[in-house]
């Protein structure tokens, strides 16, 4: 497999991603593909040709082979990172998906128009719920690898010698696993190096999800105090209106408030006698 392309594709995803997802990619490429490429392959290149037992029964050691390794390792790691690595791929056609439609609309009708996206590489909207799924999905397929090497190697280990009782082979015989110390260092590193990307994409998608949230919150915020200047303003404006139609009602009356002290006009007549 040409792991060179398969890199060119995925360096894209750098420019869409935060600095969690960038962290990720470095994590795959640098621990995860180049340690598959340089050791991994050649670790596990003889344990087929390697796989020895204590019989010359035709055929005792190829069904023992399988009985202990039903899918071998490198192939298993070959078909997790290109999983794992399907949903960033996705992210860089939804933003190339969001960049024609853009040009498109441009084209039809005309550049001084409105943009559908001012930023088709922003995480809003379809490419946000994209991102998130993407994340999900990488966790998860993960997690589902290291249980699926977990139920076919127990503690991600393997043992020196295996006792093989399997047709055709004649009664229980042993069978001598080749280089099964380095061939435990570099399966503990994988998985070592799959639970820290889980961590990461969990991480990432919690920040990602509290960011919206904050965002969603602010906005909400933002809107209840502009109603509530609006509404104070439509109050004041109403509190001004009715005080002075009240003054309008009160010039424009024939009645005016009673004077202090009670008769006023005999009160100036005696004070003039």
């Amino acid at each position: 497999m040409n792991w060179g392309i398969f890199e060119g594709l995925l360096s894209g995803v750098n420019k869409y991603s935060t600095a969690f997802g960038r962290i990720w990619l470095s994590l795959v490429f640098i621990f995860r593909v180049l340690v598959y490429l340089v050791t991994a392959e050649r670790v596990w290149s003889d344990d087929h040709k390697d796989f020895d037992c204590d019989t010359k029964q035709p055929g005792c050691s190829n069904v023992c082979f399988d009985e202990f390794f039903p899918v071998s390792h490198v192939r298993l790691w070959a078909l997790q990172l290109i999983l794992v690595t399907c949903p960033s791929l996705l992210v860089v056609m939804h933003v190339a998906y969001r960049e024609a439609r853009e040009k498109k609309h441009q084209e039809a009708a005309g550049k001084g128009s409105k943009r559908l996206y001012l930023d088709p590489g922003k995480k809003r909207g379809g490419l946000w719920w994209t991102y998130v799924c993407s994340l999900v999905f990488k966790a998860g397929v993960d997690a589902a690898f290291l249980y699926v090497f977990h139920s076919f190697y127990p503690k991600y280990t393997l043992p020196n010698v295996v006792k093989c009782h399997v047709d055709p082979c004649p009664n229980i015989v042993d069978c001598y696993i080749s280089k099964p110390s380095e061939k435990n260092i570099f399966t503990l590193f994988m998985v070592v190096t799959a639970a820290i990307c889980i961590l990461l994409n969990l991480v990432e998608l919690a920040y990602l999800v509290g960011k919206r949230c904050r965002e969603c919150l602010a906005a909400r915020k933002s809107r209840s105090s502009s109603i509530g200047h609006h509404l104070e303003c439509v109050t004041s404006s109403s509190k001004q209106e009715d005080l002075l139609g009240g003054d309008l009602i009160f010039l424009g009356s024939d009645t005016h408030p009673p004077l202090l002290p009670d008769q006023p006009r005999e009160h100036v007549k005696k004070t003039i006698l």
